[in-house]
């Protein structure tokens, strides 16, 4: 659902004329987030990316012996969705969705950089302190995912999450 929505709304945006926005994007890419930490984040915490699964476990909230599946479960569903777009959107619609860096790289470097620390700075702080109001933390962290979009977005594709970079880069065979 993550990469599948986010990445529509970037072919969309592409193929009719930027009718989604810059802002629209955002918003689906943090909207997804907040609906799938409400829906499943119960089920699964809510790792729905490797780095945040890799975090934890480093910080020792996660068993170490569940990563390796759950970072191949990521990335096989991003691959699925990914797969399932180019289906979908075929011939002259088919797009890279993907994230290349428009800028240098080390500016790509920096803002993925910031990005994702913020993320996960307000992963952590929502969704680890006890104090924090935790049923706000899907509002907070999709917020934070729409933010880091609109500010590094359109210089490096604002990732954020190693898979959702792959899943399109598999099913393209696009070298990152």
């Amino acid at each position: 659902m993550l990469i599948f929505a986010g990445c529509a709304a970037i072919i969309l945006n592409i193929n009719k004329n930027n009718v989604v926005t810059l802002p629209g994007i955002a918003s689906v890419w943090g909207l997804v987030v907040m609906v799938l930490i409400y829906s499943v984040g119960h089920v699964s915490g809510a790792h729905f990316n490797p780095a945040v699964t890799i975090a934890f476990a480093t910080s020792k909230m996660f068993p170490w012996i569940q990563v390796p599946a759950y970072i191949l479960v990521q990335v096989v569903g991003s691959i699925l969705a990914s797969g399932s777009l180019r289906l979908i959107f075929n011939g002259k619609e088919d797009q890279f969705v993907g994230t290349v860096p428009a800028g240098t790289n080390l500016q790509a470097l920096i803002l993925e950089f910031i990005a994702t620390f913020y993320l996960m700075f307000v992963i952590a702080g929502v969704a680890t302190d006890d104090r924090a109001m935790k049923h706000l933390s899907g509002v907070a962290i999709g917020a934070t995912v729409s933010l880091d979009i609109l500010f590094s977005g359109p210089l490096t594709g604002a990732s954020m999450n190693p898979a959702r970079s792959l899943g399109p880069a598999i099913v393209t065979g696009v070298k990152l």
